[in-house]
């Protein structure tokens, strides 16, 4: 099998699990808190980016060194991205939740000017007022011509989640840590960190074994192996653009599966406006000359 096939095999599995999450999510969070959800989540990842480093034989630097790095990029991702995007998906129908979500690329583009000095193209400007259109749908509900939002914070917390995503990304384009080396290491910092405010707030509590299967689900599969799973597809692709984009095939299956499972009915506003976010992504993309910034994953 050639190395193409396989990151493509690799690229689809991610994506089919990344596809489920949004429905985890939701189902989870008619149990417990964010913040529960969060600490069980990330401490099962956790758990399984520990097996995964000490079998390939990286324990040993993954102890020593790394964690001045991991002393921040721990506190974005897992504790404050998953914190802030956890709450949007307890404000907001997951439709809406998910389809905000979708528009961290284009956060990227645009915080990369003013962190990596890049330039935007005519492209990523249209893309831009493409996609944002499309969150302006979401957002009003299909009201676009008012500035009411159904839930202001909800959608302040989802596009939020982008910016934070973004700049997670941006700030680690020079850390030279092997991806899995990384990921333990920021959740070895976020699980203390997690743990503490957990107990300071509202304690451990037992949610039922619903909700810690969609807890583990969402750390095993969600923070876990769609994590390594894409990491495999990109270093084994000839062109990241060639997994990149199979991103794409994730929102309607997400749809499906939050009307199917949660019994959400899917908004006329939401379809539009996932359409106009995607076919803004999908324009950025697809340009002659894509910035760098899309070649971070």
């Amino acid at each position: 099998m050639t190395g193409d096939r396989q990151a493509m095999l690799f690229g689809l599995g991610a994506v089919a699990l990344w596809s489920t999450v949004a429905t985890a999510f939701k189902v989870a969070l008619g149990y417990m808190s964010p913040l529960a959800l969060m600490w069980i989540a990330s401490l099962v990842s956790w758990a399984l980016m520990g097996v995964l480093v000490a079998r390939q034989g990286l324990l040993g630097q993954a102890l020593r060194h790394g964690w001045r790095t991991a002393a921040w990029a721990g506190l974005m991702n897992p504790v404050a991205y998953y914190l802030v995007l956890f709450g949007a998906y307890d404000r907001l129908p997951g439709q809406e939740a998910m389809a905000l979500n979708y528009t961290w690329a284009l956060a990227m583009a645009f915080l990369a000017v003013p962190i990596l000095g890049q330039r935007l193209t005519r492209i990523d400007v249209l893309a831009g007022l493409i996609a944002y259109a499309g969150v302006w749908v979401i957002a009003t509900r299909g009201a676009v011509f008012d500035v009411a939002f159904a839930d202001p914070l909800g959608v302040g917390l989802a596009l939020s989640s982008t910016l934070l995503w973004a700049l997670y990304w941006l700030l680690n384009a020079r850390d030279h840590r092997p991806p899995l080396v990384a990921q333990w290491q920021n959740f070895s910092v976020g699980v203390p960190v997690l743990t503490v405010l957990l107990l300071a707030g509202p304690g451990l509590s037992w949610y039922g074994w619903t909700a810690l299967g969609a807890g583990i689900y969402v750390g095993l599969f969600e923070m876990g192996i769609a994590f390594v799973l894409w990491q495999l597809a990109v270093h084994r692709v000839s062109r990241t653009a060639k997994v990149s984009n199979l991103i794409f095939l994730s929102p309607p299956v997400s749809l499906l599966l939050l009307f199917l499972v949660v019994g959400e009915p899917i908004l006329p506003s939401t379809l539009v406006g996932l359409v106009l976010i995607l076919g803004g992504l999908g324009l950025q993309q697809w340009q002659k000359t894509p910035a760098p910034v899309a070649q971070i994953d």
